[in-house]
Order: structure tokens, then C-alpha cells, then sequence
């Protein structure tokens, strides 16, 4: 029975001990996340500048939260949360992922994942671009923002321009993050199979009678 060991009750306190320290370091993160967010929001003010930071720290702050306490209290216990610890909770991601066949076929990962890499391609653009620019071949004089915007034009025929392209990277980006929250939250406690199983909706159109 269990308890009649000595060592089994150590071992059960120990593991209790383990869920509170969880959920204790779970209540502390999300307070210094949110803390730290509205710091942000004061060094915005002083400096009369826009909210863009902790905007966007907040949708970080969304995913964490939705990893750690929407989606366990959906699925109706804490255990449903990833674990504190880098072996425990990549293993956490591999078990989540093997539970629903195959995680890549779930439509919000693959919008999430999409919007990574567009965040990536499109900041290595223009990353690349203000390297050129502004380091020139000796004797050449460093480019301008018109310089920029031509070579652009020229290769692909349109430039988003160089207040255009930050909204663009800040846009992607957020939604990468957005995605990746929605993905996990609708596993599991609104899809309960293998994410394979819900594009049977495709072959099921009346196109392909």
C-alpha cells in the first residue's frame, strides 16, 4: 500500500513539494513578466515614445501564460504544464507533440512557424541591406535611405521603405507568437485527436466527387 514505506512517503512529499514549487515559480514568473512589462510602459512615458516594447513583450508574456495556466486549466489539471528544466521540458515538447500523431500537421503551428521564418527572411533583408549600405568599398560614400529603396524597387519592384519594413518585422514577429500560443491551446482541450485526422475536412470537399 502505498505510504507503508518509509521511502514511498518520502518519495510522495517530495514530489508535492516539487508541484508547489511549480505553481510557486509559475505565480513569481508571471508577476516579474508583468511587472517588468508595465516598468516598460514608464520608460515609454519618460521618454515620450510609443508603447511598441511592451506591446510587444506582452504577447510573450500571452504565450507563457497561456503554456503554464490557460491551457492546464482547460485541461483540467497543472501536470498539463511544461516543466522547469531544459532535459524535462524538451521532453515535455517531444510527449506533446508524439500525443496528437504529428504536431507539424496542426494548422496554427504551421501559420506560426511560417510567420518565424518570414520574421527572419525579412529582417535578414533588411539587415543586409543597411550592412551594404553603410559600409561601402573603400573611396565610395555610404548610401542613403533613397539608395535603399531603389535597390529594392529594382529587384523586386516594390520597397516597403525604412519606417515600413520595422512595422512589417514587429508585425510578423507578434504574430509568430500569437500562433504558437493557438496552436497549443487548441490541442488538447478543443482537438483531442491526431492533428493529421483534422484535414480529413479537405478530402471530404465535394470538388474531388
Amino acid at each position: 500500500m502505498l505510504g507503508s514505506d518509509p521511502r514511498d512517503r518520502a518519495d510522495l512529499d517530495q514530489g508535492t513539494s516539487a508541484r508547489g514549487s511549480w505553481q510557486l515559480i509559475t505565480v513569481c514568473a508571471i508577476g516579474a513578466f508583468g511587472s517588468w512589462a508595465l516598468r516598460e510602459v514608464e520608460i515609454c512615458r519618460k521618454l515620450g515614445i510609443g508603447y511598441h516594447v511592451p506591446f510587444a513583450f506582452s504577447f510573450a508574456i500571452l504565450a507563457y501564460v497561456t503554456l503554464v495556466v490557460i491551457r492546464p486549466v482547460l485541461m483540467g489539471a497543472w501536470g498539463h504544464g511544461f516543466p522547469y528544466g531544459i532535459m524535462s521540458h524538451l521532453d515535455w515538447v517531444s510527449n506533446t507533440g508524439y500525443q496528437y500523431l504529428h504536431f507539424h500537421y496542426n494548422p496554427a503551428h504551421m501559420l506560426g512557424v511560417s510567420f518565424f521564418f518570414a520574421t527572419c527572411f525579412a529582417l535578414s533583408l533588411h539587415g543586409s541591406l543597411i550592412l551594404s549600405s553603410t559600409n561601402p568599398a573603400p573611396g565610395e560614400p555610404v548610401k542613403t535611405a533613397e539608395h535603399e529603396n531603389t535597390f529594392f524597387r529594382d529587384a523586386i519592384g516594390y520597397s516597403i521603405g525604412t519606417l515600413g519594413i520595422h512595422r512589417l518585422g514587429l508585425f510578423l514577429a507578434l504574430s509568430a507568437v500569437f500562433w504558437s500560443a493557438v496552436c497549443i491551446v487548441i490541442s488538447g482541450p478543443f482537438w483531442t485527436r491526431g492533428w493529421p485526422e483534422w484535414w480529413g475536412w479537405w478530402l471530404n470537399l465535394p470538388i474531388w466527387r
